[in-house]
C-alpha cells in the first residue's frame, strides 16, 4: 500500500465520517438550525504567499472538471472558502488556513461547538459556501495514504494510552486510509467534550499529519 492516492476526506472530525460524498455535504448543510448572527466586518484573510499563484478554478463560478495541480490552487481555493465563510456565512472569526492550505480543524471545531453555530464545520448554514467547499476538495494535493494511515494509526493508540479506551484504530480501504475514532459515530459513544478526552487530544495532536486534525 504505498500508492499516491487522493483521499476524498470530511471537513469535520465529529462526523467521523473519512469519505463523506460532495452532494451528501451539500444536503447536510441544507438543514438544521444555525444561526451565526450575520456578516462579520473581520473578512480580510491573511496574505497568500508569494509563491503562489491565483488559481483561475477558485475565482470563477463553476467547479473545475480537473483537480488543480499543486498547494498554491489549493491554498487560494481554502482563501476563498474562508472569506465565504466569514462574509456570506458570518463567522467573522473563521480561521485563517495554514500556510500549507490545510485548516485549523481545532479553531474550527471550537466555533462549531458554539450554540447555533455547528453548520460551522459543514459549509455554513444551508449550504452557503459548500461551491467554495468543493473547490477546496478538487484542489487538495494528493496524499500518501499510507503515511495518513501510519499517522492516524500513532494517533489512536496515543489516544487509548491517555484514557480513551474505546478509541479505534483506522483502516485502509480501496488504498484510502479511513480515520478510527468512535466506534459508533452515528450514536457516539465517546464524550468528547469531557476533560479526559480534551487532554488526550492535547496530548496526541502531534501525531496526525498536517491536514489530518480534522479526520478523527
Amino acid at each position: 500500500m504505498t500508492s499516491k492516492t487522493r483521499s476524498r476526506t470530511p471537513v469535520r472530525r465529529l462526523t467521523a465520517l473519512a469519505v463523506l460524498p460532495v452532494l451528501a455535504l451539500a444536503a447536510a448543510c441544507g438543514s438544521g438550525d444555525d444561526s451565526a448572527g450575520g456578516a462579520g466586518k473581520n473578512d480580510a484573510i491573511a496574505s497568500v504567499p508569494e509563491t503562489a499563484t491565483a488559481s483561475p478554478s477558485a475565482r470563477n463560478g463553476t467547479a473545475p472538471s480537473t483537480r488543480p495541480a499543486g498547494k498554491s490552487a489549493f491554498y487560494d481555493a481554502q482563501t476563498d472558502y474562508v472569506r465565504c465563510m466569514r462574509v456570506k456565512g458570518g463567522y467573522k472569526d473563521f480561521p485563517d488556513p495554514k500556510l500549507s492550505g490545510h485548516l485549523d480543524w481545532g479553531k474550527v471545531e471550537e466555533i462549531s461547538s458554539r450554540p447555533g453555530q455547528m453548520e460551522a464545520a459543514k459549509g455554513g448554514r444551508n449550504g452557503v459556501c459548500v461551491d467554495e467547499l468543493q473547490k477546496v476538495m478538487l484542489a487538495e494535493p494528493e496524499r500518501d495514504q499510507q503515511k495518513d494511515y501510519e499517522s492516524m494509526l500513532a494517533h489512536a493508540k496515543c489516544m487509548r494510552d491517555n484514557g480513551v479506551s474505546r478509541f479505534t484504530n483506522p483502516t485502509m480501504s480501496g488504498g484510502n486510509a479511513q480515520p478510527g475514532g468512535d466506534p459508533n459515530p452515528a450514536s457516539p459513544t465517546i464524550d468528547h467534550a469531557s476533560p479526559a478526552y480534551k487532554q488526550a487530544r492535547e496530548a496526541c495532536g502531534k501525531k496526525l499529519l498536517d491536514g489530518l486534525d480534522g479526520m478523527q
